[in-house]
């Protein structure tokens, strides 16, 4: 039977949605949690993992930085090879050197491992990507979820997650190059911030609006309160009181303790100091926030590395802001009991060329290169202290212990207590593994296999 217009059940309808919408872009977050999940998992038993790791932060060095130039230093290449960065330093790890500008990182060597045999051989943004965040090749008429979504849909609010912040939380920008939720539905996509953390205030979308201040928000509530007839008029209708829930559930989140997560100015002036005042500095003084709050998956998503022309220049001040704020992370996650708990994942969608093209016009660039390049991981079960894989005297080739993503993001599922055999469906209606690892996807060539050296 056809609706009209005057239909009370349809009439309902619309009035509980525009409810609904007044809890505004946060509420509209956590108006999803009241909707069944029906994506279509279907649930092996778990990885035997003794304690899983509860959360990632992912520190997304978008562009790709390079290998030489921060964790795979090679000396002896030569001017062309290494430019300035003629002179590695030694860690507090007997063995182990990094590049000569990260003399902060280079002091807690034990805390974090060195993968430095990554590979795909993909030199587009994009695919490769794609290839690093997915752990799946691009093409076939399947777009895969990012790590990112698998840890939101398995460790969000259908896994037991219960806190008020979005699960998977970018800082402060979408990273943009591929779909990050792909085939999974939307709502697995992630929350972005937007504003910059190292301004007062962070003007946080949908939580934090600049020039309205927590005294004008509570007015507004109560003038809300005021002028919501509907609630009174419908009484107990479900669907109104579900509306009302996620107004309140919104309020919460933004005047409430979760909502505060976002105000770094609570924290001491020498902690804040000790990350760097940069916006990237802040957005890891963030994340360890996010972390502390139960969030399972938070990027911080840091730009700047795609350093074609005049690369060193770039690096000076990179280099050090990376320096800093990750040291600082690592020794926040500890001081706190969150390390062991967190993964803390370090990479670019690949590295940049070891020869440096000096010609005119790069001036002393890097270009793209995804033969070799390294990545960081540290945290949630990884053991620190150790190096994984290992490239030719000039950082052109892996040599040793090849790792692709699927590898590195099977090894990080596993930590997380999530079963790279879980099947998923796709809007095909193909059933397809977690992980490609987990159902021989990829051939024995291609796959160093998980990270057990450091798990």
């Amino acid at each position: 039977m056809q609706r009209t217009l005057d239909d009370p059940s349809r009439r309902l309808t619309r009035r509980a949605f525009l409810a609904r919408g007044a809890c505004g872009a946060a509420g509209l977050l956590l108006a999803d949690r009241l909707i069944p999940r029906t994506v279509g998992a279907e649930q092996t038993t778990p990885a035997a993992v003794r304690k899983p790791a509860k959360s990632v932060i992912q520190v997304w060095l978008w562009g790709g930085p390079s290998h030489l130039d921060t964790f795979d230093p090679k000396a002896g290449a030569g001017r062309d090879y290494c430019g300035p960065y003629t002179k590695p330093i030694a860690t507090n790890v007997p063995g182990i050197e990094i590049c000569q500008a990260l003399p902060l990182l280079a002091k807690m060597a034990d805390k974090y491992a060195l993968l430095r045999g990554m590979t795909h051989g993909n030199n587009g943004h994009e695919t490769a990507a794609y290839l690093v965040q997915a752990g799946r090749k691009a093409g076939g008429g399947v777009v895969y979820p990012g790590i990112g979504a698998i840890v939101s849909y398995f460790k969000g609010f259908s896994g037991g997650y219960t806190g008020l912040l979005p699960p998977y939380i970018t800082v402060t920008t979408p990273q943009g190059r591929f779909s990050e939720a792909g085939f999974l539905p939307s709502k697995y996509k992630p929350f972005s911030t937007g504003g910059d953390p190292s301004k007062t205030p962070f003007v946080v979308e949908g939580f934090v609006a600049e020039n309205v201040t927590e005294e004008r928000q509570q007015d507004r509530r109560v003038l809300l309160g005021a002028l919501d007839s509907l609630a009174r008029e419908q009484g107990n209708n479900p669907a109104v009181q579900s509306a009302q829930n996620c107004q309140q559930q919104a309020y919460a989140m933004i005047l409430g303790d979760a909502g505060k997560t976002f105000s770094l100015d609570t924290e001491k002036p020498e902690v804040r100091d000790r990350y760097g005042r940069t916006k990237f500095g802040q957005s890891c003084l963030l994340a360890r926030r996010l972390v502390a709050q139960g969030v399972p998956f938070v990027t911080i998503n840091h730009g700047g590395w795609d350093t074609h022309k005049q690369h060193f220049q770039a690096m000076g001040g990179k280099l050090l802001e990376l320096d800093r704020a990750l040291s600082a992370l690592l020794q926040d996650l500890a001081d706190h009991g969150l390390l062991d708990s967190t993964i803390v994942w370090v990479s670019g969608e690949f590295g940049r060329t070891p020869r440096i093209m000096w010609e005119a016009p790069w001036n002393g660039g890097r270009g793209h290169y995804g033969k070799a390049f390294s990545a960081l991981v540290a945290g949630g079960g990884f053991r620190g202290g150790r190096v994984v894989g290992k490239t030719d005297e000039r950082g052109e080739t892996v040599v040793e212990r090849p790792i692709y993503p699927w590898d590195l993001l099977g090894s990080m599922y596993a930590l997380l207590g999530i079963d790279g055999a879980t099947k998923l469906t796709t809007p095909q209606g193909e059933k397809v593994c977690v992980s490609p690892l987990a159902n021989n996807e990829i051939p024995a060539k291609e796959t160093g296999g998980l990270l057990q050296e450091i798990m």
